[in-house]
C-alpha cells in the first residue's frame, strides 16, 4: 500500500490550481474539464474536485471550504528551508495569514495561512 494522493473539494479547480502554482511554485499535472486536477507535489499529489462533481460520485454529503466558514478540519503542510519568504510568496498570491512564522519549541520554524478556499496550510521548516 502507497499514500497517492488527497483530493479537496473546491468550487473552482482551475483558480485554485493557479494558486498552488503561484504560492508555492507547484506544476500543473492535469486539469480535466475544470471537474478535477492534480499538482505535482513530490511522491505524493495534491488533487481538487470541483464540489458538484465530487457529489455525483458518491452518496456522502460534501460541503466545499469556505473562507467565511470554520476551516475544514484538515491542513496541509508544505516544508521548505526559507519559511519567511515562502511565507510572503503565499500572501502575495492570495492567501490570507493566520500566524506569522515563528520558531516553535521543537525547533521547527511555522507559519500558518488559508488559502482562498478555506484550508489551513501550514508553510514550516522540515523537522529537526
Amino acid at each position: 500500500m502507497q499514500f497517492g494522493y488527497t483530493i479537496l473539494y473546491v468550487n473552482d479547480v482551475e483558480a485554485t490550481i493557479e494558486f498552488y502554482k503561484k504560492a508555492f511554485g507547484f506544476a500543473e499535472r492535469f486539469i480535466m474539464q475544470g471537474q478535477y486536477g492534480e499538482i505535482e507535489t513530490g511522491n505524493t499529489r495534491l488533487a481538487f474536485s470541483q464540489t458538484e462533481f465530487a457529489k455525483t460520485l458518491t452518496s456522502v454529503e460534501i460541503e466545499a471550504a469556505r473562507l467565511d466558514r470554520p476551516a475544514p478540519p484538515v491542513e496541509l503542510g508544505m516544508c521548505t528551508e526559507d519559511v519567511d519568504a515562502d511565507f510572503k510568496r503565499a500572501l502575495e498570491a492570495g492567501a490570507i495569514e493566520v500566524s506569522k512564522p515563528e520558531v516553535k519549541p521543537w525547533g521547527q520554524t511555522v507559519g500558518i495561512v488559508r488559502d482562498p478556499n478555506g484550508f489551513l496550510i501550514e508553510i514550516c521548516t522540515p523537522m529537526p
